[in-house]
């Protein structure tokens, strides 16, 4: 069975300021609760491009995520690799915000492995994107 969230938030940063945070994968130790960061057969600080691997480790946890889809300044869509689920897609949508600024939309879809499990990791994901999304909003937005 199919799980989802959405979270939003809103930068102060122009929607390329925060484009350029999200593909560069160097960044999101800088942001987010993300230890550190790398790209496989790449350089975790240039943009990444459709198709990369991107590694992201934390403590002993390690996310494995292939990155999809890539519009210039609107949209990154992203899959998890391995992992807790069966099937994982994020996607995080960028808009102009009435008066200046970025709306960001970060959501995703997913099937966990455990059966059963879909609730807890759809509140889990909810608090943790959460915090991604204000993360990247509030880096974006420094000078």
């Amino acid at each position: 069975m199919s799980h989802s969230y959405r979270v939003t938030a809103r930068s102060q940063a122009a929607p390329g300021a925060v484009y350029a945070a999200l593909t560069r994968a160097a960044t999101w130790p800088s942001w987010s609760p993300i230890g550190s960061a790398e790209v496989e057969g790449g350089d975790a600080a240039d943009q990444q491009r459709v198709g990369d691997l991107r590694i992201f480790r934390t403590g002993k946890h390690v996310a494995r995520e292939r990155v999809l889809e890539l519009v210039p300044d609107r949209r990154f869509v992203y899959d998890n690799v391995g992992g807790v689920f069966r099937s994982y897609r994020g996607t995080v949508e960028l808009a102009p915000a009435p008066g200046g600024g970025t709306d960001i939309t970060w959501s995703g879809t997913f099937v966990p492995k455990m059966p059963l499990s879909g609730a807890f990791w759809r509140r889990y994901l909810t608090r943790f994107m959460q915090g991604m999304a204000d993360g990247v909003a509030a880096y974006a937005s420094q000078p």
